[in-house]
Order: structure tokens, then C-alpha cells, then sequence
């Protein structure tokens, strides 16, 4: 009896051990994974900073009517710009010089308009770029200077106004036989060239909730943004309203502190979702394809029909003392070729982006061929992506 209570014994000290292991293995078992996604490469995530912008902080588009002057001959020509003939006229009256009834001459001057963006919480006295362009018929503006020009909003009041210099990218000359123009001597650029005199007022420390606007719209996406949110904010912070935003509730931790929580979330890093999408640009046969673009199994068979149609005229001469004409006769020449492999290509099923190109350019095709083929290969449905043609 003593021997089979200790076999007992031991026995059930084995089952103790073999209980604890057990449990000890799933914590062991399941770190692997949570090592993997700790070294997970961040080649794939963004910024939630790069991803979207918050609503309320935002340009605002400024535009004006100016004079540019001293310009060397190539300004507007008055009798075909009334526009500019009458600025001119009325920019003198106010500086006291009274030109009403004369004829004015001079082609040193160019109506031009200006336009620039205001940056979101701009403060007054700060200066911004704009951007000078010609309105009426001048050939350059180089070495011009723009006149004192009020930039308006689009409620129509002034928030800037625009000065200085013009500066050029291109130019153009030109003589009595031949002209030379490189670039866009037209539209130039003065840095620094408007002085800001209102300011846009839009106060964060006294909201209460924030919208998160996703400049590439997406169900998914917006929904990692949220959960990224959340896990670092607690949960209840975030919450995803559409494809397009998501709002915040500002936490009872960072009250009037606004910038705070912006410099927090903004550094947060989500993967961006976006849909399977073909892009095709036919002007320059650019093909743009997403890397969730898959493909069923399809063959698919390409060749170039050329045909060439050749015109070369000979003369026909008659025999001497026949009492013919000398004509011409059309002679032409008709030759078709046929280029490209006739075989049929199988592209397999759920092939990636890279063995779908691999695929294709075993073709042998170039871009605008390969346009051709993903357009079709779509119509057979067979492509599982949206093509959408720029």
C-alpha cells in the first residue's frame, strides 16, 4: 500500500507539472507574433498628418486686378486693351496727372491679375508669395514691377496687398525674321511680394470636438484612424462619421490645449487603405496600377496589323517620231505586315502587380498596346480593379 501511494504520488506530481506547463505554453507560443508586429517594418504605415487635414484650418484663395510697369516695349498695346488704356487713365487721375482726351502711346505698362493663397491663421503684417499674370496682349513681363495691388477674399474685402518686383522664369526675343521664347514670359512671381493687413479669425482652444477631413476618402482607412485614436487616447476619443471624416472629442486631459492634442494625434501612424485602381492617361500612354489590382485567369493574344501604302510615279515616254504624250503614270505599292506574337498568353489567377507587369511585358507590347489589353481584359471582367481614364 505505501508503494502505490507513493506511484500515487508521483503520478500526480507529473499531472501538476504537466498542467503548468501546459498553461505556460500559450504565453510562450504567442509571443512570436507579437515580436513580429513589434518589428513590423513601417514602410506601409503613414502619418496620420500626411493622411488628412482638420477641418477649419485652411487657405484662402486672394485675387486682384493690377498695372505692371516699366517694361521694356513689350507691354500691352492701348488700342487693343481698353482695359488697361482706362487703369491707366484712372491710376494717374488719382496722382494728380489728368490724361482724359490724349492719346496715350506707351507700351511700357501691362494689366495684369494677382492671385495668392492665405494661409490659415495668418497674422497681420506677415508676407506671402503671389503670382503675376498678363491679361491683356504684352509679350513679357521681365524687368516690370507691380504697382500697389489689393488682394480681395471672396467675401470681397482685402486681406493683402501685393508689391514689387516681377521676376520671370522664361523670355522671349525676337527679330525680323526669327523669335526665340523659352518657357512662360507672361506669368512671373514676386517672393514675398504681399503684406498681410486682416487676419482670419478661427480659434481652436475653444472648440470641443474636431473633424479629421481624409484627403483620399475610405471606409477603411477612416476606421484605422479612429482605432489608432483611440488606443492611444482611450477609447470614446475618436469615432468615424464617413469615408471622408472622422471626429474627435477633445479629452478631459487636454482642455483650452488644442495644439496639444493636434501634435499628438498627427504623429500617430495608420495603414492607408485605397481601392484597386487602374489609371490611364492615353495622351502620354502612361499606365498607373494600384498594388491591390488582381487578375482572373485570362489568355490574351496581341498583334499589329501594318499596312503600307507606297506612291512612287513614273514617267511614261513615247518612242520617237510616234506622235505621243509624255504622261505620268501612278505606280503603287500595297504591303501588310503583321508583327507581334500571335500566341495566346495565360495570365493566372490572383497574380500580383508585379507578375501581372511580368505578364504583360512577356507580351512584348508597348504602353499604348498595354492600354488596349487591360481595357479589355476589364470587358471580359476578368480584371478585378477600376480603370479610370485621365
Amino acid at each position: 500500500m505505501v508503494r502505490l501511494a507513493r506511484r500515487f504520488a508521483h503520478v500526480r506530481f507529473a499531472l501538476v507539472a504537466l498542467t503548468t506547463l501546459a498553461l505556460a505554453l500559450p504565453p510562450l507560443l504567442a509571443a512570436p507574433p507579437a515580436q513580429a508586429d513589434a518589428v513590423r517594418p513601417l514602410t506601409t504605415l503613414s502619418r496620420i498628418k500626411d493622411l488628412a487635414d482638420i477641418e477649419g484650418v485652411r487657405q484662402n484663395q486672394l485675387v486682384g486686378y493690377g498695372l505692371v510697369v516699366g517694361l521694356n516695349g513689350t507691354g500691352d498695346t492701348l488700342n487693343n486693351s481698353p482695359f488697361t488704356r482706362q487703369s491707366l487713365t484712372a491710376m494717374l487721375e488719382r496722382l494728380g496727372v489728368n490724361t482724359r482726351g490724349e492719346n496715350l502711346r506707351t507700351a511700357n505698362v501691362a494689366a495684369v491679375m494677382v492671385t495668392a493663397n492665405l494661409p490659415a491663421f495668418s497674422t497681420q503684417g506677415t508676407r506671402l508669395d503671389v503670382t503675376v499674370s498678363a491679361l491683356g496682349d504684352s509679350s513679357s513681363l521681365q524687368g516690370g514691377t507691380l504697382l500697389v495691388t489689393p488682394l480681395l477674399g471672396a467675401d470681397g474685402e482685402v486681406y493683402a496687398v501685393a508689391q514689387g518686383p516681377v521676376a520671370i522664369a522664361g523670355f522671349s526675343a525676337e527679330g525680323a525674321a526669327a523669335s526665340v521664347t523659352q518657357g512662360v514670359p507672361t506669368v512671373g512671381r514676386i517672393a514675398n511680394g504681399a503684406l498681410i493687413e486682416r487676419e482670419i479669425e478661427f480659434r481652436l482652444d475653444v472648440q470641443r470636438g474636431l473633424r479629421l477631413a481624409l484627403r483620399n476618402p475610405d471606409f477603411t482607412t477612416a476606421r484605422r484612424m479612429a482605432a489608432a485614436i483611440n488606443a492611444f487616447m482611450g477609447e470614446g476619443t475618436a469615432e468615424p462619421l464617413n469615408p471622408s471624416s472622422v471626429a474627435i472629442r477633445v479629452p478631459a486631459n487636454y482642455p483650452g490645449n488644442i495644439v496639444a492634442l493636434l501634435t499628438d494625434i498627427e504623429q500617430l501612424r495608420v495603414e492607408p487603405d485605397q481601392p484597386a485602381r487602374v489609371v490611364i492617361d492615353e495622351r502620354s500612354g502612361i499606365i498607373v496600377m494600384g498594388r491591390d489590382v488582381r487578375v482572373s485567369q485570362v489568355a490574351v493574344a496581341q498583334g499589329n496589323l501594318t499596312v503600307t501604302i507606297s506612291e512612287q510615279p513614273q514617267v511614261s515616254q513615247p518612242d520617237p517620231l510616234s506622235l505621243g504624250e509624255t504622261v505620268v503614270v501612278p505606280r503603287t505599292g500595297v504591303q501588310v505586315d503583321v508583327d507581334g506574337d500571335q500566341r495566346l498568353a495565360i495570365v493566372d489567377t490572383g497574380v500580383s502587380l508585379r507578375e501581372l507587369v511580368d505578364g504583360l511585358n512577356a507580351l512584348g507590347v508597348g504602353p499604348r498596346d498595354l492600354i488596349a489589353i487591360l481595357q479589355a481584359i476589364k470587358a471580359a471582367g476578368a480584371l478585378q480593379a477600376e480603370i479610370e481614364v485621365m
